[in-house]
């Protein structure tokens, strides 16, 4: 059948007539490879051992221990962060309040500024008005020389009127004297208030602006706030999601050690769920991470290259059932190990294989050697695929 023999596989898909035009079809072969339905997840018949079920028993509590104390971390960090939030809400308010009451205060100095430019033109047309009798009077009291208003006085021919022609002038005199200081003092201070007031309105202009940038800022940090705790209620919910997967993990397996302790093994091995363990997972081979030697699209998206020694061991990240070793095009000497629910990694470009299909493996254990890439030095393509889905390996290794 098609699903037992790859080179049928490969002939059923097409064969390349070049090299790399079978590259450019790795990733449609892979997935094609990874749905076939009949191949064998976990081999019948190969029990595991007492040390083996304990070993996976430990490193099961032990991994539970490092997703609870990140469940106490993101728990701590959230309350931080919700202190924080409301520390922001309040200091956002004020800010409001504050900004609400520069808008205020700069409303009150435009109705100053208004009523100031109406005063100061009300003053402006008084003094068109009078301005021709006042220019009228002047030009003949200038006519008459020295003396002025006494030459005024002494020109009336009836005596009787002089009296009344001296208070006359005398009051026309005071009133020009007080109009022309009036005037100028008015205008003086008008100018004055003016000059003051645009000062203050630019104050305000600056602190409605610098308040405004303040409570957007207050905005965006409560935003991102808000961001970061949906965050980390989302991590913690997968938090409790994989402490759940690894406590029913923990279960089985002490169900397993009970089973031997009665000689009465479990037909199906003890195996942990790869999902809890993302960041966690020793890297496939000592090396460096490189740019992929193939060409553009060859690969999937997430895939990475890492460079090693040629010959260096590659081993598996996690225990899991051997599904595929053999040739593959594009890949060179492909294993794809099955971690159960869906989730495999790839291992290509190997040199030597040391497993076959339908071998149980554990973590750590040697897969085989590296080889060359198709062009440039040696490098081991490796891809992760969790539920069935391309994932970034190094979200799921750990870091260095």
């Amino acid at each position: 059948m098609l699903y037992r023999q790859p080179a049928v596989l490969l002939r059923y898909f097409g064969r390349a007539d070049t090299f790399s035009t079978l590259i450019e079809r790795r990733t449609f072969h892979i997935v094609a490879l990874l749905l076939i339905p009949a191949l064998p997840i976990f081999v019948q018949g190969q029990p595991a051992d007492r040390a083996h079920t304990e070993a996976l028993a430990q490193r099961a509590t032990d991994r539970i221990q490092v997703l609870q104390k990140e469940a106490d971390r993101l728990a701590a960090e959230e309350r931080t962060l919700l202190g924080d939030l409301r520390k922001l809400e309040v200091d956002r308010q004020i800010k409001a309040e504050e900004f609400r009451q520069l808008v205020a205060d700069a409303a009150e100095i435009s109705e100053e500024l208004a009523a100031n430019r109406q005063r100061m033109q009300d003053l402006e047309q008084q003094e068109a008005i009078s301005r021709p009798e006042l220019k009228a009077r002047f030009v003949d009291i200038y006519k008459m020389g020295q003396g002025r208003y006494l030459r005024l006085l002494l020109s009336t021919s009836n005596i009787r009127q002089v009296g009344q022609a001296s208070r006359i002038l005398s009051a026309l005199a005071k009133i020009d004297a007080d109009r022309v200081v009036t005037r100028q003092r008015t205008l003086a201070e008008l100018k004055r208030t003016r000059a003051a007031l645009e000062q203050r309105g630019r104050r305000l202009s600056t602190l409605k602006a610098e308040a405004e940038r303040a409570q957007t800022a207050v905005e965006r940090a409560a935003a991102s706030r808000g961001a970061l705790i949906r965050d980390i209620d989302s991590r913690r919910d997968l938090n409790a999601q994989l402490v759940g997967e690894l406590q029913g993990a923990q279960q089985r397996l002490q169900a397993a050690l009970r089973d031997l302790s009665a000689a009465a093994p479990s037909a199906e091995p003890a195996t942990l769920p790869l999902r809890p363990f993302r960041g966690d997972l020793d890297w496939p081979v000592t090396g460096t991470l490189a740019r992929p030697n193939r060409p553009a699209g060859a690969s999937a998206a997430n895939a990475i290259a890492i460079a090693a020694p040629e010959g260096s061991p590659v081993s598996a990240i996690h225990d899991g059932v051997v599904a595929f070793a053999d040739t593959f095009g594009g890949f060179g000497n492909l294993v794809i190990v099955d971690h159960g629910a869906q989730s495999y990694s790839l291992y290509g470009d190997l040199l030597e294989m040391s497993v076959k299909k339908g071998v149980r493996v554990e973590r750590g254990q040697v897969l085989g050697t590296l080889g060359p890439a198709p062009a440039g030095p040696p490098q081991l393509y490796f891809e992760l695929r969790i539920d069935g889905q391309s994932a970034d390996p190094l979200q799921w290794l750990k870091k260095r």
